[in-house]
Formats: structure tokens, sequence, C-alpha cells
């Protein structure tokens, strides 16, 4: 039995393969894993998640990104694109090879069932060791769900649930909310 061998890139390699990619992908330790696409919910909640962080930052020093900015998490070395980022003050941007942000303060990933087991777990862990981040929401795109976690001020990171239209998710950090029935406005699940 043979196995064909791994071929492993530089991150500068990455990064220029990136720039002229179709479809994006992630990078870590050599290796790229391509991206799925979104459904309909998944981007609605995520425009609709956006619109409302950006309405209640406007006259904040703070900058909503959509999933086009890629992030590098420093301690691990991943480039990810989060669903959305939130940078409060000045933004920390690499841009060898395309802007590469590296200080959010909120990240965001809505749910699928291909990445619901890795944006808790394995991605969450990457989160967790960037030091300027203090929430980390994931919704779901099925059902009324909402989790955020949010690093209190002795590093420990804390679980909020909300589920069902009725509640609201608090970023502290930012002075801001996320209500349940703003994010999945206008979202309708399959039957």
């Amino acid at each position: 039995m043979s196995t064909v061998p791994k071929h492993y890139i530089t991150a500068d390699e990455y990064l220029h393969r990136e720039s002229k990619a179709e479809f994006r992908s992630e990078y870590f330790r050599g290796e790229t894993f391509a991206m799925a696409g979104a459904s309909a919910n998944h981007n609605l909640i995520v425009l609709n998640t956006g619109a409302s962080l950006r309405e209640q930052l406007k006259k904040k020093p703070c900058r909503v990104y959509p999933s086009d900015l890629k992030l590098r998490i420093d301690a691990t070395g991943l480039y990810t694109y989060p669903d959305l980022s939130v940078v409060c003050g000045d933004p920390q941007i690499e841009t060898n090879g395309g802007d590469v942000l590296l200080n959010p303060v909120v990240l965001v990933e809505v749910l699928s069932d291909s990445t619901e087991a890795y944006d808790r777990g394995k991605k969450f862990e990457h989160y967790r060791t960037i030091p300027s981040l203090q929430h980390y929401v994931v919704i779901a795109q099925d059902r009324h769900s909402m989790d955020c976690f949010s690093r209190d001020p002795d590093g420990r990171w804390n679980l909020t649930s909300c589920q069902g239209l009725d509640g609201q998710i608090e970023l502290d950090s930012i002075d801001s909310k996320l209500s349940a029935a703003e994010v999945y406005d206008k979202v309708v699940f399959p039957a």
C-alpha cells in the first residue's frame, strides 16, 4: 500500500495563492483546507448580525468586518475567515499577501452541520489564544440558538446561551447586545 506524501506550503505561499484563488481556504501548519459555501440562512444570519453590531457601534471606535477579511492567530499560526470580526481601537492589519486581521475583540461564527464540531472545538481552542479576544459567539442556522463565550478578567471563559427568539446575548466589552429576534429576522427553517 502506498500513500501520496502531503505537500506542505509556507504561510507566504498560502497568502500568495489565496490572493488569486477563486475559493477561500484556511491554512494551518503547512496545509490548506477548502471552505464550504454558505446556505441562504447562513448568509442572512451573518448579514443580520453584522448590521445589528454595526448600528450599535456606529458612534464607538469599533469596526465590524465581514467574512472576506482573513484572521491570523499568532500563537498557533492558523489563518481563517471568521463570519464576522469586531475590532475596537486601531485594527492591527498584516498586509503582506493581502489584509490579515490580528486583534479582534469579538468573533462570530454561524454553525452548520459540517462545521459545528470544529467551530466549537478546535477552532475555539485557536481563538482562545488571541490576547485581544473578549467574546466568541456561535449561532445556529437550523434553530433559534446562540452561545456566547466571554473571557472574564481572570482569563476564564464563561458561557451564556440564548434559546428561542425572546433572549439576547450581552457583549459587555463593546457595550452591545445581540437580540435573537434581530439575528434571526426573516430566517425560515426547513420543515
